[in-house]
């Protein structure tokens, strides 16, 4: 199947509206969308259309509002950790 064929495919699904007026895609649509991904809904009589919102259009602030509500990651090590290992490399490199 080519890209063509695909695309064609994927244009003829079919999004179906939840009791909770929530969009059930496909699973060929969810595989092409992305967390954090932002689109434009066009309304027509007919229609409604998504166009993706290119990531240079996004709201910089609202991204550094949502890094900062991440919870810190636990596996991350600290900052004296780093030094340690750094420490380590170096020695071993300078050491050869």
């Amino acid at each position: 199947m080519d890209a063509s064929q695909i695309a064609t495919q994927i244009a003829t699904q079919i999004a179906t509206v939840t009791a909770e007026h929530k969009l059930q895609f496909p699973p060929e649509i969810l595989a092409q969308l992305r967390p954090g991904d932002r689109y434009q809904f066009s309304l027509t009589e007919t229609e409604i259309v998504l166009t993706k919102i290119p990531l240079s259009q996004t709201d910089l602030d609202e991204f550094l509002e949502h890094l900062e509500e991440l919870e810190p990651n636990p596996n991350q090590p600290t900052l004296q950790e780093i030094s340690e290992i750094v420490k380590e490399v170096r020695q071993e490199l300078w050491s050869n």
